[in-house]
């Protein structure tokens, strides 16, 4: 694995730590296992695509428009699952 790579696992990791320690203090926070699966599927498969587009894409104004749609689809995808804020099925309603 490369550098960035592990810092993208590392990050994900860190990130999914969060709701880990907040379900240990508050019980407002409760996720269950397919929630951390899913956040995980996103937020790797997020940094994946990030990084592919780093390695491809060679102008470095492309990069990072490329990279913010990466993001806000990220963003908006975990918006919908969380309260589906579009109403599509994939949020339950």
């Amino acid at each position: 694995m490369t550098k960035r790579l592990n810092i993208i696992v590392g990050l994900a990791f860190t990130l999914l730590l969060i709701p880990l320690v907040a379900m240990q203090f508050s019980e407002e926070v409760n996720w269950t296992l397919s929630d951390f699966m899913m956040a995980g599927v996103l937020l790797l498969s997020t940094g994946f695509i990030c990084e592919l587009l780093l390695r491809r894409v060679k102008k470095t104004k492309h990069r990072v428009v490329a990279c913010f749609i990466v993001f806000v689809l990220l963003f908006l995808t975990w918006a919908e699952l969380a309260v589906g804020i579009f109403g599509t099925p994939l949020a339950g309603s």
